[in-house]
C-alpha cells in the first residue's frame, strides 16, 4: 500500500548519508556495558538505516570466553533491550551477525593480538573489508597505552597499515588530571598520529549540540548579537536525576568536575563561544574551539572558592521514589569527599567575551534531568512599555539538548487589552516535531564520522589538554581540602547552597532545573 503521507518539506532534497569506505570495526572490551546498550546497538541501526557500508565487519574483543555465535547472541540481546529500533528481525539480522565475529584474550595478551590480525585478514577476505580498520577503545583508560603498544608489536597499527587506513577511538576519560592526561598521549602518539586519534565526546554527537554551529552561523539574525554588547551571561547546565548506577567504584575516583565538567560541558562552552570557522572542515572548525579554550581566563587558586562550588548529595526523592544518598551507594567510600555535583564560573578573555560570565554546572541526583545552554541578553537600556507593576524579563536564547531538543526564545510581548501590559512568552522549535523524525543517538552519528574520516565532532588533543589546565587549580584545591559540608544537597534538589551563593555575588541567579 502506498502512503498517503506527504513529504517533509523541510527534509526535501537530503543527500543519502551512506559510508562509502569499506572497514572492520573493532570494539575493545566488548563484553562490557558500553558495547551491549550503545555501540552494537548503534551500528545495528547503522546497517537497518543503510548507512554502513556495503563491504564491514564487526570484530568483539574482550577477556571474555565466548564463540563467535555465543557473542552474535550475546550482542542480539543487547539490541533487542537497548536500540531504538526495537528487536532484530531476519532476514536483516541474519546477514548483520554473519558480519560478527569474536576474539577472546587480554588486553596484554601478544597471542590474542595474533588471532586479531587473522581475523581482520579474514574480514578483508570475506567481508571487503580491504585493509581499512578502525579501533574502538570501550575499556578502562589504564589499558588504553596497554592496547596501542600491542597493536603495533602485533603489525595492527598504521604504520604496517600498507593497503588501507588505521583509526583509532578513544573513550573518556582522556586521563584523570593534566600529567596523566599528557603521558597518555604521549604514548598512544607514539603509535598514531593526531589525525588517525578520534577522542569522543558523545555529547557532541547529539542533533540540538550539532545545531549550535547552524544556529549562529546559518542565521544572520543571531551572530550581530552573540558578543558583550548584547549577552549578559551564559549558563551552560548537565543536570541528571540518576545517581551513580552501579559505576560507584569508577565515580568515586573521578567526580563531576572531571566526569562532566572537564570534557562534556566544556566542549559546549567552546562550541558557544568560538569565532565563525574559515571553513567548515574539522580542522578549521576545531582550531576555533581551541582559540576559545586557549582564551579562557585562568582561575585564581586563591579565588577557587569563590568562583566554583561543589556538592554530595544526600538521601532524597526523586520522581517520589526515595533513593540513597551517594556515601550509601555500593563502592564509594563512607566518608567519601567526591563531589556529585560541580559548578564553575569562567570568564574569556577576548574582545567578544570580555567581562561576560560563562556558568558551567553538572550534576547527579538533581530535580530533574535537563541538559541546555541558555544565553541570557543584556537588560533594556531604557524602559518606554508596561505598567508599574509589569516586570520586564531580560530576553533568554536557550538550547535545549536533552531530554527535550531544540529552541527557545523568551521575550516580552503586550497582552491583549486596553492597557499596556507586558508579559514574557516563549517561542518553541522541537526538533522531533519540526522534523518529522527521532534524532539518532550520538553514538550512531559518531562511530559514522569516525568511519568516513571526519574528525569535526571528535576532540583534538590541544583541546584535551588546555581543558585540563583551566580546571586544575580547582581539582587540586578540592583534593587537598575535606569538604565538612558534604553531604550538603538532597536527592531531587538544585544543587547545593554554595552554588546559588557563587551567582548571587554577581546578582545573578541559576535557571530552574
Amino acid at each position: 500500500m502506498t502512503s498517503t503521507l506527504a513529504p517533509n518539506p523541510l527534509r526535501k532534497g537530503l543527500s543519502s548519508s551512506r559510508i562509502t569506505d569499506p572497514c572492520s570495526v573493532v570494539f575493545f572490551g566488548a563484553s562490557g556495558d558500553l558495547t551491549k546498550r550503545m555501540l552494537m546497538p548503534a551500528m545495528w541501526n547503522l546497517r537497518l538505516n543503510d548507512i554502513l557500508p556495503e563491504n564491514y565487519a564487526v570484530v568483539g574483543f574482550s577477556r571474555s570466553k565466548f564463540s563467535d555465535d555465543e557473542f552474535r547472541e550475546l550482542m542480539r540481546k543487547g539490541i533487542e533491550e537497548f536500540s531504538r529500533s526495537g528487536p532484530p528481525k531476519d532476514p536483516l539480522w541474519n546477514d548483520f551477525a554473519k558480519h560478527i565475529s569474536y576474539v577472546s584474550g587480554g588486553f596484554d595478551d601478544p597471542a590474542a593480538y595474533a588471532n586479531l590480525r587473522e581475523a581482520l585478514e579474514r574480514n578483508d577476505r570475506e567481508f571487503g573489508t580491504a585493509g581499512n580498520r578502525l579501533f574502538y577503545l570501550s575499556t578502562p583508560p589504564s589499558v588504553f597505552a596497554t592496547i596501542v603498544e600491542q597493536l603495533d608489536a602485533a603489525g595492527l597499527g598504521p604504520r604496517d597499515n600498507k593497503t588501507g587506513w588505521s583509526r583509532i577511538i578513544v573513550e573518556k576519560p582522556f586521563g584523570t588530571d593534566l600529567e596523566s592526561a599528557r603521558a597518555l598521549q604521549a604514548e598512544v602518539s607514539k603509535v598514531f598520529d593526531e589525525k588517525l586519534i578520534y577522542r569522543i565526546d558523545h555529547y557532541l554527537g547529539k542533533e540540538p549540540v550539532q545545531d549550535i554551529m547552524a544556529l549562529r552561523f546559518a542565521n544572520i539574525i543571531f551572530e550581530p548579537i552573540w558578543n558583550r554588547r548584547y549577552v549578559d551571561s551564559v549558563q551552560i547546565t548537565a543536570a541528571e536525576t540518576v545517581g551513580v548506577e552501579g559505576r560507584g567504584g569508577y565515580y568515586d575516583n573521578a567526580g563531576a568536575l572531571r566526569d562532566m565538567i572537564q570534557n562534556h560541558v566544556m566542549n559546549l562552552l567552546a562550541l558557544v563561544a568560538m569565532e565563525p570557522p574559515v571553513a567548515s572542515d574539522a580542522d578549521s572548525i576545531r582550531d576555533e574551539k581551541y582559540k576559545v579554550l586557549r582564551a579562557v581566563r585562568p582561575i585564581d587558586p586563591i579565588r577557587v572558592t569563590l568562583d566554583s562550588a561543589r556538592g554530595q548529595y544526600d538521601a532524597g526523592s526523586i520522581g517520589g521514589k526515595p533513593v540513597p544518598g551517594y556515601r550509601e551507594e555500593p563502592d564509594v567510600r563512607p566518608d567519601s569527599n567526591t563531589e556529585t555535583y560541580a559548578a564553575v564560573k569562567l570568564l574569556i578573555d577576548n574582545w567578544r567575551w570580555a567581562d561576560v560570565p560563562f556558568y558551567l554546572r553538572s550534576g547527579k541526583r538533581l530535580g530533574h534531568k535537563n541538559s541546555e545552554i541558555a544565553i541570557r541578553f543584556r537588560s533594556l537600556p531604557h524602559r518606554l512599555f508596561g505598567e508599574a507593576g509589569d516586570s520586564l524579563d531580560n530576553n533568554v536564547l536557550v538550547m535545549k539538548i536533552q531530554p527535550e531538543e531544540g529552541i527557545s526564545l523568551r521575550f516580552n510581548a503586550k497582552v491583549p487589552g486596553p492597557k499596556m501590559h507586558i508579559r514574557s512568552v516563549s517561542m518553541d522549535f522541537n526538533y522531533g516535531t519540526g522534523f518529522g523524525v527521532v534524532s539518532a543517538p550520538a553514538y550512531e552519528r559518531l562511530i559514522g564520522d569516525a568511519m568516513r574520516g571526519d574528525a569535526t565532532l571528535f576532540t583534538r588533543w590541544d583541546a584535551v589538554e588546555t581543558a585540563w589546565q583551566i580546571v586544575m587549580p580547582i581539582l587540586e584545591r578540592w583534593t587537598e581540602t575535606i569538604d565538612e559540608s558534604f553531604p550538603n544537597y538532597s536527592a531531587g534538589s538544585q544543587g547545593p547552597p554554595s552554588s546559588d551563593r557563587m551567582l548571587a555575588m554577581d546578582g545573578r541567579e541559576w535557571r530552574k532545573i
